[in-house]
Order: structure tokens, then sequence, then C-alpha cells
């Protein structure tokens, strides 16, 4: 059996909001395994499945901009809030976005190795480093295409903490920017039921039947209400079916169609997602310096 720590535990409880106690039965059950356990705390009725956006560490902002038919969606990180406030990052990042939808470049190494007036992106990416004294990277971009009918709805919060970039085919740009600000808000996963992988929904009719079964629900209905949550869970994780934000009587489809039009795509950035920030320990750095 694997030992749990007191750390492990701490991080399960944060993540799933169960207790201390329930967070140790969890990791005790499962083995030391935060997945397993976060499975079991929601098999037990305990916890509910916690979304990706949990693990946002990393600091920086994120920026869209559009050339046509073309548009392009970009993160640049820094390592604190501090530096992505000023006015050299924020410089770089209007600069960098600019070379992006100039070059169009396939990968992240063409992207760096994209012509400047300095040299490439990489040198100006550097010069940006020592000016704000922090090390400042392109961390990922995306470019999105229309055709002439459909309209791009761009929408950036908190200055560029999230950043949300719509495509929808016909309708217009103020209610693909309406469809923007909600995707931005909700964080939807996938469009529609039908892009999610048959293994998820597997796992989670899986989940919501221990669940069922643990409550001393009838067998002959199980199946039934099982259903039903699977449907409400993937009505909360698919941006057609969700409540939209500024109408929740009718779904993000039904307002696109209401408007003429019909959802295409959507990429959403939020500052950091899945990276895992360093801790730091203020009192030990300060008791390292004064040795």
């Amino acid at each position: 059996m694997a030992e749990i720590k007191a750390k492990q535990v701490m991080e399960l409880r944060k993540k799933s909001g169960a207790g201390i106690m329930d967070a140790k039965k969890a990791l005790v059950a499962s083995d030391g395994d935060m997945d397993k356990a976060m499975d079991w705390l929601r098999e037990k009725g305990i916890a509910k499945a916690a979304k990706k956006s949990d693990r946002i560490a990393a600091e920086g902002l994120t920026n869209i901009a559009v050339d046509g038919n073309t548009a392009v969606i970009v993160e640049l990180n820094s390592e604190t809030d501090f530096v992505a406030a000023s006015d050299p990052f924020k410089e770089s990042l209007a600069d960098v976005t600019k070379v992006l939808l100039e070059n169009k470049p396939a990968d992240l190494d063409a992207a760096l190795a994209s012509k400047t007036a300095n040299g490439t992106l990489n040198d100006d990416l550097i010069s940006t480093t020592q000016k704000t004294g922090e090390k400042v990277s392109l961390r990922r971009f995306a470019f999105v295409n229309k055709e002439d009918g459909d309209n791009f709805g761009v929408y950036l919060h908190q200055g560029g903490r999230i950043a949300a970039l719509v495509v929808l085919q016909g309708a217009d740009e103020e209610t693909a920017k309406d469809v923007a600000m909600h995707v931005a808000a909700v964080n939807p996963e996938f469009m529609t039921r039908e892009e999610v992988p048959a293994d998820r929904l597997a796992h989670e009719r899986e989940v919501f039947k221990e669940e069922t079964l643990n409550e001393g629900k009838p067998e002959k209905i199980v199946d039934k209400i099982v259903e039903g949550r699977l449907n409400k869970f993937l009505s909360q994780i698919c941006l057609a079916d969700q409540d939209f934000v500024k109408d929740p009587d009718v779904t993000v489809a039904e307002y696109v169609e209401s408007k003429g039009g019909k959802l295409k795509s959507f990429i959403r950035y939020e500052v950091g997602e899945g990276i895992e920030k360093k801790q730091s320990d203020l009192a030990a750095e300060v008791k390292e310096q004064l040795k």
C-alpha cells in the first residue's frame, strides 16, 4: 500500500471540496492515485467532476487578432503577474501576435524562427526577457479560418487572462461576440455531444452508475437515472447544449439559430491552464538568504 502524505490529502481536498478524512479515505482506497481517488469520491457522492481549469498556474496574457478570414489566438507567458501587466510585456504580446498573423508559422519552432526587424521572434523575446528581468516565452498559438459568410467572435476577459475565439456560420459579429463571451465565462469542453470521446462517456456512465447504486436507488430504475445524469453532464460540458449566459431560457445553439446562424468552432485559452506552477516558500527563501 502506498504511503499517503498530508500534501496529497490537501491537494485532493482542494480539488474535490471533500473533507480531510474523506480525502484520506479516497486516497487509501485508491492506493494514492489522485484520479482514482477523485472517482471514488464522486461515486460516494462526496465530490463532483473537477474541471481542467482548476490546474491553472503560470502567469502571462492571451491575445487575438483578425485579418480578413484568418484569426490567430496567442498565449505569452511570464513568471509573475507583475511583469504580465508591464508595458514591455504587453508590447511584446502585440508584436508577437502581429508576426504570427503575418507569417502563419506551422509550429512553435517555426514561429520563433520568424524574421523580425531585430532578427527573429526568439531574439525579440530574449530582448523582452532582458527588459523585464523575467523569462518571457511564447507558449502556444492557433490559427482559425472562416468562410466569407461566417463571422468571428472575439472576446478577451480581464485584459487577456482568458481569450475566446468563435466562428459562426451566418448570424453577425455581435452574436458571435456574445457566444465568445459565453465560452470565456462557462468554459465548455466540446462543441456538441457527438464530439465527446466514447471512452469518456463510458467512464462517466460507470461513475454515475456506482454513485446511483451507492444512494440505494432501486436497481430497476438505476439505468434511467444514470442516463438522466449523463445527459445533464453532457449539457454542462458541450457548448451547443449549455444554457446561454445572457438568456438561460435557451441553449447556446438555440440562441445562435434565432439569429440565423450555426455554431462552427471555438477555442478558449486561459493563462497557464495545465501548467504546474512552482510553489515558493517565502520564509524558507528569506532564511536561505540570511545564511
